[in-house]
Parts: C-alpha cells; sequence; structure tokens
C-alpha cells in the first residue's frame, strides 16, 4: 500500500473541511491601544496559513473595533447609519493589512467587499467566493453585511451559512463561555457546551442575538476560544476540545 502523502495526513487531522474564522478588530491592537500592531497581525496570519496549508478551507471575517465603532460613536450623538458605515470601513483596513500579512507568507487570498470598492476589493458574490476557496484560496470578508444596524457578528454568520461553512471560529480574547464576567468575578465558570437558547436567555455577550439567531435557525455550530494563545486556531480546527461550543 502506498504511502500517504504528507498533505493527505494533514487533511485526515482536520474535524472540519471548510470553516469561518471570526476575528475581533482589537485583538490587531496586539498591546497597543489602537490601530494595527504588525507583530500581532503577523502572528495571526501565520496561524491562518498554517491551517490552510492542512487543506482547510477557510473564510474570515474581522472587525474593525480597532480603529472605529460604529455603535460606540452613535452612542455619543452621531448618526447611527453614518457610524456603522464608517465602520464597516474600518474593516476594510483591517481585511488588506491582514491580506498583506498572509500574502507574505506566499499564500494567495482575495478580499471581498459588502461594499463596491473596485480599487481595493472584490465585490462579495457567493458563487465566486465558494469558488476561490475550492481554488485553494483564503477568502477575508468585509464590509460587514453592507448595511448599517448589523455587526460584524451578524456577517460572520450570514457568510458561513452562504459558503456552506461548517462552524464559525469565534476568536476572542479569553478562554470561552463564562456564566459571568470573569475579569470582575475569579469564580466564573465556564461552559464546556452551552446551547444558542441558554446564550440568548442568560444575555451572554459572546455574539450578537442576531447573530446566535442565525446560527440557532439553521443550526450552525459556533465555538469560542482564546485567540491569544498561540496555536489554539489548529487546536480547534483539529477537533481538540477547547473553549465552548454552542450548538443545539
Amino acid at each position: 500500500m502506498s504511502k500517504q502523502s504528507t498533505a493527505d495526513i494533514k487533511s485526515s487531522e482536520l474535524a472540519f473541511s471548510r470553516v469561518l474564522l471570526k476575528l475581533s478588530g482589537e485583538a490587531l491592537m496586539g498591546s497597543g491601544e489602537y490601530g494595527i500592531e504588525p507583530d500581532a497581525i503577523a502572528g495571526f496570519a501565520a496561524e491562518v496559513v498554517e491551517i490552510h496549508r492542512m487543506g482547510l478551507q477557510t473564510a474570515v471575517v474581522i472587525g474593525g473595533g480597532n480603529i472605529f465603532r460604529g455603535i460606540t460613536a452613535s452612542a455619543k450623538g452621531m448618526d447611527r447609519s453614518t457610524a456603522d458605515h464608517m465602520g464597516m470601513l474600518a474593516t476594510v483596513i483591517n481585511g488588506l493589512a491582514l491580506q498583506d500579512a498572509i500574502e507574505r507568507l506566499g499564500v494567495k487570498v482575495r478580499v471581498m467587499s459588502a461594499i463596491s470598492m473596485h480599487e481595493v476589493a472584490e465585490p462579495y458574490i457567493r458563487r465566486r467566493a465558494v469558488r476561490h476557496l475550492e481554488n485553494g484560496r483564503i477568502v477575508i470578508f468585509v464590509a460587514g453585511t453592507g448595511n448599517p444596524f448589523f455587526t460584524t457578528d451578524t456577517a460572520a454568520a450570514l457568510r458561513a451559512m452562504e459558503i456552506q461553512a461548517e462552524i464559525i471560529l469565534k476568536a476572542t480574547k479569553v478562554d470561552g463561555i463564562y456564566d459571568c464576567d470573569p475579569v470582575v468575578n475569579p469564580d466564573a465558570k465556564r461552559f464546556e457546551h452551552i446551547t444558542y437558547l441558554d446564550v440568548l436567555q442568560r444575555g451572554l455577550k459572546v455574539m450578537d442575538a442576531a447573530a446566535v439567531s442565525v446560527c440557532m435557525d439553521n443550526d450552525l455550530p459556533i465555538q469560542v476560544f482564546n485567540l491569544t494563545q498561540p496555536g489554539n486556531i489548529r487546536r480547534v480546527v483539529c477537533g481538540d476540545d477547547i473553549g465552548t461550543r454552542v450548538s443545539n
């Protein structure tokens, strides 16, 4: 019997064949208070490239909170639609930065925007996005849903359903979902598994309610895990039991 190739062995380790990774914009700040820290984005790019080279079809939705957060500006008096559109443009900046970091590692990437800006990104077209994934490219979705009043969490849920991803990987700064804030309460309990309904009823802030509802209605699982721990993205896609799984 012929030996498996390295690619086949790597692929056999994977628990999924296509995933959507949700990255917060704040994660790109690293140790800073604003903007993009080169070392932070280089580290994330390396982890995304690692799972891609294992044979995983990988899509990314990235937030913009490190540059501009629409809901915060709205709370201070700015028109909500204007503020949200500014937030969408912030995600484009982050997406282009991540694209550059990944391409410097020798992997092909496509940035697809829900707002037309042909000079810097492709328009989001579902069939084209799926074709990119099938042809071995990483796809980064930016500009949210293209509509105000919806967060990038909701965009992640919608894009995951449209491209038929098997799971949303929600990368955060904590190691899962807790029953209360673990920073405030050292006795906070971390859930290994929780249902969508429990997340909504308890008001847990893992994702916004619209995003959780989309996942619940379509039985799309969410894995919440700590992004700041090196190697965690690989561990999740290989099926290691880390973080919190949200499902039915």
